[in-house]
């Protein structure tokens, strides 16, 4: 039996990465849904390096600015999915991850045999191990790849990419990550990217907490917080968020680089996936905690670093 492309139904994912990896720039046809924050800057990179990408988000303004830059609308996710080789997804939440993949006009339904989708949202390892089942039933390779680096790498192209899913369809698009990252490593099979997304919000949580209370504290022990910085960053207390979000918390610029709403949702998933390892995670309830506080004071579209505001009231 054959399939829409021509290749027989048991060789068609094999010859379609094999394809995917060879193919020029300008002749892989990469689609991205989610044009917000970061998929902005990720679209934008993916345009310098060379790739014909076209775009479909909710609302189409969002993504106006990349259309100069080269970028091509389409109407639907079902639309997109039809005409690109390797499709990645950037949007917000798992829920929004289930229609855009599972839905009759979602991705898996329409795209390509041997196509690659990318799931670069954070999201569900559960949802990410469903979502490559039913990929795999449809001869589509499906990658979870969650980043790290906020706003500023997704402009300068220096994410983390944490990915889970099949080590040959990771190789065949390995140069279109490079396009966004840096840093990239596949963790296993289905899942284990989200995983590793999962440990990093663990982190960055509990690590927030202590960047806003030290600069806290350096205020209102009559200190220059921007020179204490200087002095801590360098040391055994050094992180990204002191060094890149202290100085914007010190600025009072509270713009989201990544929503307090999101990394609410990030905190619930790891939670409910620690829950269910039987692991105890004290830090992370407590960073939730203060962030839903956070949120309940208006400041749910605020970038992460705005829990600083609930310090120096």
């Amino acid at each position: 039996m054959l399939r829409s492309n021509g290749l027989r139904k048991g060789k068609c994912r094999f010859c379609r990465r094999r394809e995917i990896a060879t193919m020029s720039k300008g002749n892989l046809k990469i689609g991205f849904v989610g044009t917000g924050v970061m998929g902005r800057s990720m679209v934008k990179n993916l345009l310098k390096d060379g790739y014909s990408v076209a775009v479909y988000n909710r609302t189409k303004s969002s993504a106006e600015e990349l259309f100069s830059s080269g970028a091509q609308w389409v109407d639907s996710v079902a639309e997109l999915a039809k005409l690109s080789d390797v499709v990645i997804t950037m949007v917000g939440y798992p829920k929004d991850v289930e229609e855009v993949y599972l839905s009759e006009e979602g991705l898996i339904a329409n795209a390509k045999p041997g196509s690659v989708l990318i799931d670069m949202t954070t999201s569900s390892p559960l949802l990410a191990q469903r979502i490559a089942l039913a990929g795999k039933a449809g001869g589509i390779d499906i990658l979870d790849a969650p980043v790290s680096g906020g706003d500023v790498g997704a402009q300068s192209g220096t994410l983390v990419i944490m990915v889970g899913g099949e080590e040959r369809a990771f190789s065949a698009v390995m140069p279109i990550f490079a396009a966004m990252g840096k840093n990239i490593i596949l963790h296993g099979p289905a899942g284990a990217g989200q995983y590793t997304k999962m440990a990093n919000q663990i982190t960055i949580a509990a690590g927030m907490v202590g960047v806003c209370e030290a600069i806290a504290y350096a205020q209102k022990a009559g200190l220059d917080p921007s020179r204490v910085l200087d002095s801590i960053a360098g040391g055994a207390a050094g992180s990204w968020s002191l060094s890149n979000l202290g100085p914007r918390m010190i600025a009072g610029n509270f713009e989201p680089g990544f929503y307090v709403k999101h990394f609410i949702k990030d905190m619930n998933i790891a939670l409910e996936s620690a829950k269910a390892m039987g692991l105890m995670t004290p830090g992370l309830e407590l960073a939730r905690a203060l962030y839903e506080q956070l949120a309940a004071e208006g400041e749910e579209n605020s970038g992460t670093h705005a829990l600083y505001k609930l310090y120096m009231k």
